[in-house]
């Protein structure tokens, strides 16, 4: 369908066309501006809030924004940069609630990232954050998953893995001393967007009109951005809903087991069946990484592939698979998938690709 087309269908409020191109062209944009701005991690700022502000704009101005589009102007460019002016007054108004907030103690810290965990996309962090900083003690990275991430209690943690409850309150306690709440006060405290004035890139000079911020936007590099996204095939860095034809692709283990990060999400909203720790079940398709060295995960990363060349009729969303509560480094996960570059129905995440 041409943009014309689009365009005075949306004017009519088609739901079909409101759908299929309205919100696709904004789950793109998102995904550009969420790599720039760090969307999924600040409270209100998930895709669905930013999507609805900006048809809410639109309707306002009865879809003039859209009727002014030149004609040399795709209108998935056009839409993005629409999309760009509602971030921008979106993260104006973050910087508002939240500057000058104190972040210092523990519950004060904890409080903060669960009340501002959109999406989840906090929560994850933070726990990837201990993950990394503990990188040879695996004890203290699934304890960092089960306890901050996946929801568990302490004292259910420390059954799983036969401590004591003492003991997994004091690995809480170095975690949060150690990791979390410097990782949060960096990061969110006064971090980028903190009583700091938002500076885009890519030729974008703002300004001010009728109180929003508007920008002049080089068309050509915005153009080039999308073109890089789909060459590149890159995984979202949060997938909250799936096309028909799209295959959520995560890291289990083999009891099937589905308690945290991506296997959790898997579970409660992909179809993925408790107890089965591989392979295709619904809209999900599981790689277990948990049985040992990186030489135990090749055989299924190898399986999953062929699998993939199998049903090119479906896109598989591949996430960092053993980069969470495995401990893996993406640098030892990318290369089994080498071979799943060139399928051209396979989405690899932004971490494996730049190693």
């Amino acid at each position: 369908m041409d943009d014309e087309r689009i365009i005075k269908l949306l004017c009519t409020y088609d739901a079909d066309v409101t759908k299929k191109y309205f919100y696709s062209y904004c789950r793109r944009a998102y995904h550009i501006f969420d790599r720039k701005y760090n969307l999924h991690s600040k409270a209100g700022m998930d895709f669905y809030s930013l999507a609805h502000e900006y048809y809410l704009h639109l309707m306002k101005h009865q879809f003039k924004p859209l009727l002014d589009k030149p004609d040399n102007v795709p209108l998935s460019t056009w839409m993005t940069r629409g999309f760009h002016f509602v971030v921008l007054d979106a993260l104006k108004e973050y910087n508002r609630e939240f500057d000058g907030k104190t972040l210092s103690d523990s519950g004060t810290v904890l409080d903060y990232v669960r009340s501002s965990d959109h999406e989840e996309g906090l929560l994850l962090q933070v726990a990837d954050a201990v993950a990394a900083h503990y990188g040879s003690d695996r004890i203290m990275q699934a304890i960092a998953h089960m306890v901050l991430y996946a929801g568990f209690k302490q004292k259910e943690a420390a059954a799983q893995f036969g401590l004591t409850p003492s003991a997994v309150n004091q690995r809480v306690k170095k975690m949060m001393d150690e990791v979390v709440i410097p990782f949060v006060i960096e990061n969110y405290g006064h971090g980028i967007y903190y009583g700091k004035t938002v500076t885009p890139s890519c030729g974008m000079t703002p300004r001010y009109m009728g109180g929003a911020i508007y920008a002049d936007m080089d068309m050509a590099v915005m153009e080039e951005t999308e073109r890089n996204m789909d060459m590149r095939r890159i995984t979202p860095a949060m997938v909250t809903s799936l096309k028909p034809n799209e295959v959520f692709v995560f890291g289990s283990n083999l009891d099937g087991w589905h308690g945290g990060g991506a296997a959790r999400a898997a579970y409660k909203n992909f179809g993925a069946v408790w107890g089965q720790g591989v392979g295709l079940q619904g809209q999900s398709y599981a790689i277990p990484t948990m049985q040992g060295g990186v030489e135990t995960i090749k055989p299924y990363v190898d399986e999953f592939i062929t699998f993939a060349k199998q049903h090119p009729e479906q896109n598989f969303l591949v996430t960092p698979i053993g980069c969470g509560i495995a401990g893996f480094t993406p640098e030892e996960i990318a290369p089994l998938f080498e071979e799943a570059k060139e399928l051209e129905n396979v989405w690899l995440p932004e971490s494996f690709l730049d190693c």
